[in-house]
């Protein structure tokens, strides 16, 4: 059963974090229409912990208001005082598909040192679709940091720009199980005659995982 909505409210302007974390969850329940105006107030709450819950449920509950709610991600990506917050919005901003977001993804990922936001941009670009992030994943998938790496490799399959092919088949013999494995992934995504050389190879890795991943990926060529 539905809580009220005077309930609800009372419990998302309560000062004690579990009733707040209690309100944010039954948000869950409502249609985005509903919840999107209780949930803006909690975009700034001073604990970071209730920014992080809120700003993640604006996707989906920022549907209802798309405009509003790139304000509301755009100031979070860029003041939040918390890089997990930070990256939260990135993740929802490719979840809403704010393609017009993409110069403020690039701005701040070229502006932080933090891993966990540029891999959370990363991601957020093949999720979004946007052709534009090609070339900053380009720059990703050069990425001292594994993790960085990974994510621009899945990134750039689901963009599925055959242009990617010759920047990840250098990456079969790459000493990371998981990034050949996100290699398989990637090139079944993007298929073509391109990539079926670099699959058969997979096909064969010492890694069952990457080995079956790519056979899979194969069987789907035809």
């Amino acid at each position: 059963m539905a809580i009220p909505l005077s309930d609800l409210q009372a419990l998302l302007e309560s000062e004690n974090f579990s009733e707040q974390i209690r309100g944010l969850n039954q948000l869950r329940t409502l249609d985005s229409i509903t919840a999107f105006p209780l949930l803006k107030p909690l975009i700034n709450h001073a604990n970071a912990r209730i920014r992080y819950a809120a700003v993640s449920q604006l996707d989906p509950v920022g549907q209802a208001n798309l405009a509003e709610a790139l304000v509301l991600l755009r100031d979070r990506l860029f003041n939040d005082p918390e890089i997990d917050v930070q990256s939260a919005a990135a993740d929802v901003i490719g979840g809403l598909k704010l393609t017009e977001a993409y110069p403020d993804l690039q701005q701040a990922y070229e502006q932080t040192s933090e891993w966990l936001l540029q891999m959370s941009i990363v991601a957020t670009l093949g999720e979004m679709g946007d052709a534009r992030g090609f070339d900053l994943l380009q720059v990703a998938l050069r990425s001292d940091n594994s993790l960085i790496r990974t994510a621009a490799i899945s990134a750039l399959g689901e963009l599925g720009q055959p242009e990617a092919l010759p920047l990840l088949t250098p990456l079969v013999t790459d000493e990371d199980w998981q990034v050949r494995y996100r290699l398989a992934l990637a090139l079944g995504q993007l298929g073509g005659a391109e990539a079926r050389p670099v699959l058969e190879q997979l096909a064969q890795d010492a890694t069952e995982q990457v080995a079956s991943t790519a056979q899979q990926a194969l069987s789907q060529l035809g």
